[in-house]
């Protein structure tokens, strides 16, 4: 058996929906009151600037072209002075299509449809997050990689009206769904997860590696758990219907971001390749990290500058550390891929330097190695240490979103 199945082997099958919200309340509920700290501190220090706090929110950045797809579909761009061209078709459609919905059936608007699909998606993800962690590691270390998760320092970019939350809640749900053996489920999670952003490619290949690793064993004969969509054959080897389910969610998972990247090219009649070129009009691409050393290296010529240097390289290497530590800790292999792609593709990106710690948002794989520290500590312990980086967290999300926010 792999280190995952000794862990869970003797557990009881996942609870169904009711038990399962109820097992994840406490959590949530803690979620939510870190997230309306965050929104408080916002609104008060928008109002001491005379700003909206709902703007900053729902109409500025990324916000504005997610819901200039959903008024006005594809096909509006931008022409700076230097010739990058700016095109909508950069950004992926689920989003705005919820937007498009919400408004076609409430009187809301799409700014506001946005903004609601994103408070229910940061809920959704927190849940998906904390069943993750209480099915590897257990329910107070669930509990506690969601509240890591809510005080993270860019953590109001969750409530935003952005895709992050909702990107986050289909990876991790389909993460669930692949250490749980539901195969179909984890596929069409995979393919929705690749209709809201391009990182939707980690989700892909996370199910893609434990489909594979799952047919290995097979292929030796070792046994395997059942899982919820039905028992073992017979003589002991796994249901021909179970690889069929495996083989299905595999064919679904890479559907949406295919899908998308297809029509994109066709659309720009520059072939399949064609949305690389889109996001090269934004001077955004993937270069192995070149651009972003240079960006950390240039915060070295100056003193002042050079404190922000040591700060990024700092994070860099504390990214580093914990994944070295998942991988000690023996994460399961589908978190671990996710992880990784997700955290690469942030970190590698070649423009919007200031973007990169919300483009890690979904990484929360990351956080498991702290969680499990916090959830071997006492509440009286953990409970202030929470509470303090909360609030530090709800005071700098207030004074981010007020400066340079997120591009």
């Amino acid at each position: 058996m792999t280190d995952l199945e000794t862990r869970t082997a003797g557990r009881p099958g996942a609870p169904g929906p009711p038990g399962a919200l109820r097992r994840a309340a406490p959590a949530l509920l803690g979620y939510a009151a870190v997230r309306a700290l965050g929104l408080l501190a916002l609104v008060l220090w928008s109002a001491a600037r005379d700003k909206s706090a709902y703007t900053l929110l729902t109409a500025r950045w990324d916000s504005l072209w997610y819901t200039r797809v959903a008024e006005l579909g594809y096909g509006y761009e931008v022409r700076l002075p230097n010739g990058d061209v700016h095109s909508n078709l950069a950004f992926f459609p689920l989003l705005p299509w919820l937007e498009r919905l919400g408004a076609a059936v409430s009187p809301l608007s799409y700014a506001d449809a946005g903004f609601v699909v994103s408070l229910l998606a940061s809920l959704a993800a927190a849940w998906g997050i904390f069943a993750v962690a209480d099915h590897v590691y257990g329910r107070r270390a669930g509990g506690c990689a969601v509240l890591l998760w809510a005080v993270l320092p860019v953590g109001v970019v969750q409530s935003m009206a952005y895709s992050e939350s909702l990107f986050t809640a289909l990876a991790a749900w389909s993460l669930y769904a692949v250490l749980t053996g539901r195969w179909v489920t984890a596929g069409i999670l995979a393919s929705l997860a690749g209709l809201t952003r391009p990182v939707g490619l980690a989700v892909t290949a996370a199910v893609w590696v434990a489909a594979v690793v799952a047919f290995g064993r097979d292929r030796n004969g070792r046994d395997e758990p059942d899982g919820p969509d039905g028992p073992d054959g017979p003589d002991g080897r796994p249901d021909v219907r179970d690889r069929a389910r495996r083989v299905l969610g595999m064919l679904l998972a890479p559907l949406g971001a295919a899908g998308y990247v297809l029509w994109v090219g066709h659309r720009t009649g520059k072939g399949p390749l064609g949305y690389l070129d889109v996001q090269a009009g934004w001077r955004n691409g993937f270069d192995g990290g070149a651009a972003f050393a240079r960006f950390v290296a240039a915060k070295f010529t100056s003193f002042p500058a050079a404190l922000a240097g040591i700060g990024l390289v700092a994070g860099v290497a504390l990214l580093v550390w914990l994944y070295v530590v998942c991988v000690r800790q023996r994460q399961p292999l589908p978190l671990l891929v996710y992880t990784g792609i997700v955290t690469v593709l942030a970190l590698c990106a070649s423009s919007y330097f200031g973007s990169k710690p919300r483009l890690l948002l979904p990484a929360f794989p990351l956080l498991l190695p702290l969680a499990l520290g916090l959830a071997r500590l006492r509440t009286s312990r953990s409970a202030p240490v929470v509470c303090a980086v909360a609030a530090a967290s709800a005071v700098y999300g207030a004074f981010w979103l007020n400066g340079s926010g997120p591009p």
